[in-house]
């Protein structure tokens, strides 16, 4: 089924008030509601976007490798990565914990690092993918991402759990602010990511 857009008919949308402007074939409009600028598509979607993306994938490699909990007790510190941590529970019989964990520290960030990259691979070199597809990649990854701290509510309940009063103390590692970042940073490259980009191609 064809479709046209508003940018096709010469509108522009305001992202932050949501008023349909015309655009008289300016690049760029001042809203008359709100004052800011309104751009056809968000002003360097994709170069930002990226930036964003291969700096959370930088920072996702000492997240997985540095450690992320050490545990110091009179009988000797030890200390986990994430994955180690992983491992941990499950030999500790906490399964469905070690489960969460790994999900939400491992798989969901890559999932959302590769979705993000295809989306954006597919804009920036004109792939001929289905636009609806991958609207519907982009809305998965805009999901998830509202659970993507949910790790660092496990650690913070571990910590409570294991506690040993003046026998140890437990300390989060330097993979700890690494992993912060890349959350931040995927949320961020998702949210100057504009998705209308995905369409374009499918009405020129």
């Amino acid at each position: 089924m064809s479709f046209k857009s508003a940018l096709s008919q010469g509108f522009l949308h305001c992202l932050v008030c949501d008023k349909l402007l015309a655009n008289q074939y300016q690049p760029t409009l001042i809203c008359p509601r709100c004052g800011v600028h309104v751009h056809a598509r968000k002003y360097q979607s994709l170069s930002q976007s990226w930036a964003l993306l291969i700096s959370s994938v930088i920072l996702f490699i000492p997240a997985n490798i540095l450690p992320i909990m050490t545990v110091y007790r009179i009988d000797g510190d030890k200390t986990d990565t994430i994955f180690s941590g992983v491992i941990n529970l499950m030999n500790s019989g906490m399964l469905p914990i070690a489960v969460i964990v790994f999900i939400a520290s491992i798989v969901v960030p890559l999932f959302k690092m590769c979705v993000l990259f295809g989306l954006l691979l597919s804009v920036s070199f004109d792939l001929q993918l289905s636009a609806r597809f991958r609207t519907r990649l982009y809305r998965l990854i805009e999901f998830v991402g509202r659970w993507s701290m949910l790790d660092i509510y496990v650690i913070t309940i571990l910590i409570t759990l294991v506690s040993y009063g003046k026998l140890a103390t437990i300390e989060t590692g330097i993979a700890s602010t690494s992993f912060a970042a890349v959350v931040i940073l995927t949320m961020l490259a998702v949210l100057r990511f504009d998705s209308r980009l995905l369409w374009d191609a499918d009405h020129d």
